[in-house]
């Protein structure tokens, strides 16, 4: 019976790291999406994650980030970039999901 019980508890350990894993992943190519396209990122930033070279916003590799503070900033704005959720560009889930990505991207 012992066996059985740690079986299970295995398994679904094991399950539910896979789709975490899997969550993620998916997560990470919205991401992706959205900073190349609708969110229009990479043409102002440099972040080898998603081969863009912008030259007018700061580079993301060498800024030290948290997913709060990115989302802030791609929210409310900052300096020259636009509000990109207070004008409606983006969507609040969209917004967070390009956070996601930029901060997992960068700071890897």
């Amino acid at each position: 019976m012992k066996i059985n019980k740690f079986l299970l508890s295995f398994l679904i350990i094991f399950i539910s790291n896979i789709s975490n894993s899997f969550a993620d992943e998916v997560m990470m190519q919205k991401g992706l999406e959205i900073f190349n396209g609708k969110g229009q990122c990479a043409a102002c930033h440099v972040l080898k994650a998603a081969g863009s070279q912008g030259n007018i916003g700061p580079n993301l590799e060498q800024v030290n980030m948290t997913f709060d503070s990115v989302k802030h900033i791609v929210t409310n704005g900052q300096g020259v970039m636009p509000a990109l959720g207070l004008d409606g560009t983006l969507s609040k889930e969209e917004i967070e999901t390009v956070s996601y990505f930029v901060v997992n991207s960068a700071n890897n």
